[in-house]
């Protein structure tokens, strides 16, 4: 058996691991976009095949599906498109976001080749021309999607004659999974264990991450593994005092960027709790994003799926996320008449990262204000809005505009769907580093990985690696 690491090696997205066994029964698990576009350390190795990927996509027997967020699932559709013809196996509720995740991304991809089209350059025309070849449209998301098999949690499926896979709740964003792949080898019984990306505990709205049995090999997430979640205070706590500061004591407005699939609910679900169960005051709350209105409507079909907590406030109140003077504005039109809105609001817009969509009009129409706050509750790239905001730039550039920066800008993790260091060893130490032969680091920056490397080193696992892009390990 052999495992190869094609993406999310020494960098955060792109998650991407190919298993193949001795009878060349070849599993993909998960298929991202890379978003970092570098590694640390690592060259990709020389491709020699013609096509998108580094491998031949026509060669894969199954796809496996942790999760539904793009660097994860977002270049399934390309792997059609490269002749890849078998399933991928996920979760219901991850069937449902990641169709509406590749259909969001075919909407924009569609928009940049259009844009590219009606230019007369003809730089442009060739870049047009290379574009065709890499941009997926909604002809392959159908196709993509017409593929999926959605399977239970906890119970394992035979995907081959010596090959079964079993999914294990993983919190982090509803139909998230651990995947356990079990192969039949030599006589024995060999299991690797896939994080994907892991949950913490007491999340709002998810279940905490499950236990994964006994493994023999271990691919870990590792976005965390270099510190903790700065505030330990419940998200009720930490939202009520900013929009207490930002919208009750003063008569301002609270714009929260955020992402449309996971964090959107969350704040939404809180946000419900504080007007229903705290006594807050009715403020106006705005949800500006057409994919996290349909995305809620996941969340709304799955509510079984959903934490204890979560399932008996809906049993008491009948709703999640609809209460007093909430409002979902679908249309671009509905969006920009918010800026007539003068009383205080919140309003929660993607994306997190103030990087393109409807939020960036939201922010440029209020960051000269000083009764404004700007509520970062994610994590924000380099070099994106985001991160200039955070990093307390005097002006920003929106769309070729220089603005001053009158507005608050704060942040908080609280609503990080993803655990931190501390809930990443919880995951590790469920298995004996007596019997655990190989721990994998990826999906982190590569300073993360390092440390959290020497940390599992003291803590009695002494094979642990960080694989390079393109390297494979026996197994």
């Amino acid at each position: 058996m052999k495992l190869t690491f094609w993406g999310a090696a020494r960098q955060v997205t792109g998650s991407m691991f190919m298993l193949e066994t001795d009878d060349d029964f070849r599993i993909l698990i998960d298929c991202g976009s890379d978003l970092d576009r570098s590694t640390e350390g690592s060259e990709l190795p020389t491709n020699n095949h013609t096509g998108y990927f580094p491998f031949e996509a026509s060669g894969i027997n199954l796809v496996l599906l942790t999760h539904a967020h793009i660097d994860h699932s977002g270049n399934l559709p390309n792997l059609y498109r490269e002749g890849y013809e078998g399933q991928i196996l996920c979760t219901e509720p991850t069937y449902a976001l990641t169709e509406l995740l590749l259909r969001d991304s075919a909407s924009l991809n569609q928009r940049r080749l259009n844009d590219l089209a009606r230019s007369k350059k003809q730089r442009v025309k060739k870049r047009f021309v290379e574009m065709q070849k890499e941009l997926f449209l909604d002809k392959q998301v159908t196709e993509t999607m017409d593929n999926v098999v959605p399977i239970a949690f906890n119970r394992k499926f035979k995907v081959a004659d010596n090959v079964d896979v079993t999914f294990i709740q993983a919190g982090h964003l509803l139909g998230a999974a651990h995947i356990v792949v079990g192969v039949y080898e030599d006589g024995r019984r060999k299991t690797i264990c896939f994080s994907g990306d892991i949950g913490r505990s007491n999340y709002p709205l998810l279940v905490n991450p499950d236990t994964v049995p006994p493994v023999d090999y271990l691919v870990c997430e590792s976005t965390y593994g270099n510190r903790l979640h700065v505030d330990q205070d419940a998200p009720e706590t930490v939202l009520a005092d900013v929009i207490k500061r930002t919208c009750i004591d003063i008569p301002g407005r609270l714009i929260i960027p955020s992402f449309s699939v996971g964090r959107t609910q969350a704040l939404l679900y809180t946000l419900n709790r504080l007007y229903s169960e705290h006594n807050f005051p009715a403020i106006k709350v705005f949800s500006d994003s057409p994919l996290g209105f349909e995305s809620t409507k996941v969340y709304q079909k799955n509510i079984r799926m959903l934490n204890k907590e979560a399932r008996e406030f809906f049993d008491e109140n009948e709703t999640l996320f609809d209460f007093e003077n909430f409002q979902f504005l679908e249309s671009s039109k509905a969006s920009k008449e918010v800026s007539n809105y003068n009383e205080p609001c919140i309003i929660i817009s993607s994306s997190g990262m103030v990087q393109g969509g409807r939020v960036e009009y939201h922010v440029a129409n209020n960051i000269s204000n000083p009764y404004s706050t700007i509520f970062i509750i994610g994590y924000c790239a380099e070099g994106t809005l985001g991160w200039r905001l955070l990093n307390g730039q005097p002006t920003i550039s929106i769309k070729g505009k220089e603005q001053p920066v009158n507005a608050r800008v704060e942040r908080t993790d609280v609503f990080s769907g993803h655990g931190d260091r501390d809930d990443l060893l919880r995951f590790v130490k469920q298995q004996d580093p007596g019997k655990l032969q190989k721990v994998f680091l990826v999906h982190g920056e590569y300073s993360s990985m390092i440390a959290f490397q020497e940390t599992l080193k003291e803590e009695g696992y002494a094979q642990v690696e960080i694989p390079k892009r393109g390297q494979s390990y026996p197994l």
